[in-house]
């Protein structure tokens, strides 16, 4: 009897998954989920790429990674016994794992093809139907219908939603429709290429508004890197062949609108994955968008503007260019968000400028843009300017990190 006890009790003993993990492991396991946590949270979540999420610092989360990594880490341990004399059994390792270059240059490729061919079909779509605060309302209001399907599916699982949420994201919903719509209202009255030009003066605004309006204080090198972009787009203005003022105009208020909602952003941190911000700002801002295109365009819309589309291209196309290019709008937006959460701020910094590259060039090949050797000298020392101010403020951004890291 006493045997059969003592052999009992030895063929427990001898189960791996009933042995307690060694304390050094269970400490040590701990750290790591603690920082692992703490580098999700440092990268945040990039919308327009800006920071718009917080550190997750909450004491669930990091409740929860200190209990549960011991577990995986003794789970991964060699089991006792094994045929492998002590090594551990490692699961083969995905595509993704094995080649995430490959797989981050697939995003930025995803993210450009899609911008251009956003910005082509979009300027197509005006050369025939010139009504961009309806068309503006047709990109919000197909990438409102892509989100409440991707929810509706659980692909991604719609995350809740409370007033005090809701009041930090209508100004930020509100700056991005108007920068939206003015956007579209440049693309419709210039080249593509010269209102990607004028947008290159983003920066310039978003960093007088950190000087002048957050009190921020501003490196003289990231001003002096400023200067290109500010002779680049003034030589490129004047000798442009398409200019006109409302075109100017409509692409400077974008700029401000977006530089706006880079302040308001900030003041709207949440711990809402990125997705689910994009979808909640892209209903507000369509409703924002709706009330000015019934009152400008409305009118016009049912005289003569959808009747003269029609007969120019036909329902079928006429209908199908307005969903393809809201489609391409909220896809490449969302794709841009994704790219831009993989990569490091001065990758981002650079990703950005050659979108820009790639938009200016394609759409001067594609409309056969005619273009001053004074506009093309003034477009290329203007990007060369925010390439420069990208990558000193992306390095300035990296020694912040660092430093607090530390």
């Amino acid at each position: 009897m006493e045997s059969r006890v003592l052999s009992r009790a030895g063929t427990l003993s001898s189960l791996p998954h009933l042995r307690k993990p060694p304390r050094e492991a269970v400490s040590s396991a701990s750290l790591v989920a603690v920082k692992a946590v703490g580098s999700v949270a440092d990268g945040g979540n990039l919308i327009w790429g800006r920071q718009l999420r917080p550190e997750l610092c909450s004491p669930v989360l990091k409740r929860e990674a200190v209990l549960l990594r011991p577990c995986l880490a003794a789970a991964s341990s060699p089991a006792e016994g094994s045929d492998s004399a002590g090594e551990a059994k490692v699961a083969p390792a995905g595509f993704f794992d094995k080649y995430p270059a490959l797989v981050t240059g697939f995003f930025f490729f995803t993210w450009y093809f899609l911008n251009v061919i956003f910005n082509i079909l979009n300027k197509k779509i005006y050369n025939y139907f010139p009504y961009p605060y309806f068309v503006s309302v047709i990109h919000l209001f197909v990438g409102v219908a892509y989100c409440l399907v991707s929810w509706a599916v659980g692909l991604p699982k719609r995350a809740p939603i409370d007033s005090n949420l809701l009041k930090l994201l209508i100004p930020v919903a509100v700056c991005h429709a108007l920068g939206h719509v003015t956007s579209n209202v440049s693309f419709a009255a210039v080249a593509v290429s010269f209102t990607h030009t004028i947008k290159a003066l983003e920066p310039f605004f978003n960093a007088a508004a950190s000087q002048f309006i957050l009190g921020q204080s501003i490196p003289i090198t990231l001003w002096l890197s400023l200067a290109p972009v500010v002779i680049g787009v003034s030589m490129a203005s004047l000798t442009e062949l398409s200019f006109n003022w409302v075109g100017f105009i409509s692409a400077m208020i974008s700029n401000i609108s977006f530089t706006y909602r880079s302040i308001y952003s900030k003041k709207a941190m949440t711990d809402m994955d990125s997705t689910n911000i994009y979808a909640y700002i892209s209903i507000i801002a369509l409703i924002v968008c709706i009330p000015p295109a019934v009152i400008l365009e409305g009118p016009t819309l049912l005289k003569n503007g959808f009747n003269d589309a029609i007969a120019k291209v036909g329902l079928v196309k006429f209908v199908s260019d307005l969903f393809w290019v809201g489609m391409f709008y909220h896809l490449y937006n969302q794709v841009a968000t994704n790219t831009l959460e993989r990569v490091a701020p001065l990758t981002h910094a650079v990703g950005n400028v050659l979108k820009r590259v790639f938009v200016i060039g394609f759409s001067i090949i594609v409309f056969g843009n005619k273009i001053s050797t004074q506009t093309g000298i003034g477009t290329a020392i203007a990007i060369a300017g925010v390439a420069l101010y990208s990558f000193i403020k992306a390095r300035m951004e990296e020694e912040k990190r660092q430093a607090k890291a530390a």
